[in-house]
């Protein structure tokens, strides 16, 4: 075995289970991002805290994962991807058994820290054991079936969450994790094949303490951001400079250390540059908006319940899991920008078409069959742009793999941070532009002839004409959010047009060729 590749050394048998075993774990870690979301609500009076308290179960979990994801390369070299996978399993499981049995928010958040230590441990160690477990032709293949947990998994969340939440109990999004975790875990253990890639690395570990420091301080200024009123809050501006203090002598550190965290030499790699830009702004900045927003939208604007909301998400995950195979296969048989080019004029086209005009009079099941269009865009996109970033890496596939996710964690942060404040905004100002613009004799009369012809008390007609009032604003400020999330995709998508651009350009001609 010695001097061959890791896919070099696997049987048809031994890549079946490998595959099975770490898409297991994926999915199993990746759903969490958005199980939780739908349920959160539901948490509030058994962890005797308020909305605002809430969130933290979330802002724990993502802090967790993106600052421990820069410790994998340093892991595998020390004990393996094997080992760094099945510890992430055996985290994130007697995490999610703490969870589910959390009697106080500080028990809960306890619980969300380690379970976002563990994914980040099982999604780094996962994709880039499965990118070098098939043959360099058959990798695109691989990355579409790691696409369907990072796609599928977050998209089918809130059904399946919503479905848990109405039909179960709330605790039991984590308590489901449990025999799944148990059963990865021995297969793992037991038949997963070792690998420990050859080069070694040593860990700078004053530049993590400040990498990680800044990105703490700057995921819970993302996520508390708007509840604490940004800027005009002392908390949120000392955390910004924390956070930004942090980033520079991160900085300074990496300048002056003979032993870098980073090896900079991988951003000389125009594919990965290119795929890492993407990954930010089309991934985090744009689907993590729509990800967020769409389960908003059923909910809060067409009044579904939280099942039937999730039931109205199942076109896009099912489309997602589908396309998204296909898209790796034609990644290695044609070329990764063709999938990655289709991925991105579906995904825009639609947002500029369908999805900006989603408001209050869109029939429900209309708006749940037309993003199985998106899915097609979203299912397209994962294969190629993460083949494109790992296939020219070499012995830096973990690190790039490490970067692209930590890239997903703070992008997602951003892109869910924008949508609160979008929707929050835009909606106080459609409101102000309507009562602005509202004839005050017409509101009198109208208000007048509820009183008459309803029998309502003026205070209740009044409030019944500010609900009306409100809830068109809010169908307003959906269609101008999904339009913003829209734009972040085509800045994002501009690489992609170069990176075309310079293939054509150089391709030989026929007669250079002959």
């Amino acid at each position: 075995m010695e001097g061959k590749a890791f896919y070099q050394t696997l049987n048809t048998s031994q890549r079946v289970f490998l595959t099975i075993s770490l898409m297991v774990g994926v999915f199993m870690a990746i759903l969490d991002t958005t199980i939780v979301d739908i349920v959160v609500p539901k948490m509030i009076a058994p962890l005797s805290t308020d909305l605002y308290g809430v969130q933290w179960v979330i802002t724990a979990y993502m802090t967790a994962a993106a600052t421990a994801i820069m410790l994998v390369e340093w892991l595998e070299t020390k004990i393996g991807l094997k080992r760094v996978f099945i510890a992430g399993i055996f985290l994130f499981t007697v995490s999610s058994l703490f969870a589910g049995n959390a009697q106080n928010l500080e028990w809960m958040i306890a619980a969300r820290i380690f379970q976002g230590f563990g994914e980040s441990l099982i999604v780094v160690s996962a994709e880039t054991m499965l990118f070098s477990a098939y043959a360099p032709e058959k990798r695109g293949l691989a990355m579409g079936i790691y696409g369907l947990g990072v796609s599928f998994a977050p998209a089918l969340g809130p059904t399946l969450g919503g479905w848990i939440a109405e039909h179960i109990d709330w605790r039991w999004i984590f308590y489901i994790n449990i025999p799944i975790g148990i059963l990865n875990f021995l297969g793992a253990l037991f038949f997963l094949p070792e690998y420990k890639p050859s080069h070694t690395f040593r860990l700078n570990f004053l530049s993590f303490f400040f990498l990680s420091l800044g990105t703490v301080s700057l995921l819970i200024v993302l996520s508390k951001g708007q509840q604490m009123g940004w800027f005009a809050s002392e908390r949120i501006g000392y955390l910004t400079f924390l956070s930004v203090g942090s980033f520079l002598l991160f900085a300074y550190s990496e300048i002056f250390s003979k032993q870098k965290l980073l090896d900079y030499s991988i951003f000389r790699i125009k594919e990965f540059v290119v795929a890492l830009w993407v990954y930010c702004f089309v991934l985090g900045f744009s689907m993590y908006q729509v990800f967020y927003l769409l389960p908003l939208y059923f909910e809060k604007l067409k009044g579904l319940t939280t099942f039937q909301a999730g039931l109205h998400m199942l076109p896009l995950a099912l489309a997602v899991g589908f396309f998204s195979p296909i898209a790796g296969f034609i990644s290695d048989k044609k070329s990764d920008t063709a999938p990655l080019l289709i991925a991105s004029v579906v995904y825009i086209s639609f947002i500029f078409i369908f999805l900006k005009d989603f408001n209050y009079y869109t029939p429900s099941w209309t708006a749940a069959w037309l993003l199985t269009i998106l899915g097609l865009g979203m299912g397209f996109f994962f294969a190629p742009i993460t083949n494109l970033a790992l296939k020219n890496l070499g012995e830096k596939t973990t690190l790039g793999v490490s970067l692209m996710h930590y890239i997903r964690f703070v992008g997602g942060s951003f892109g869910t941070a924008l949508a609160t404040n979008d929707l929050q905004k835009y909606t106080a100002e459609s409101y102000e532009r309507m009562v602005e613009l509202q004839n005050p004799a017409t509101a009198e009369g109208l208000l007048l002839l509820m009183q008459e012809w309803a029998n309502m008390p003026y205070e209740k007609a009044l409030y019944a004409l500010q609900s009306i009032q409100t809830l068109y604003a809010l169908s307003d400020s959906f269609e101008k959010t999904f339009l913003s999330s829209g734009l972040w995709a085509l800045i994002g998508s501009f690489p992609i047009i170069y990176l075309l651009y310079s293939k054509t350009k150089f391709k030989p001609s026929t007669k250079e060729r002959a």
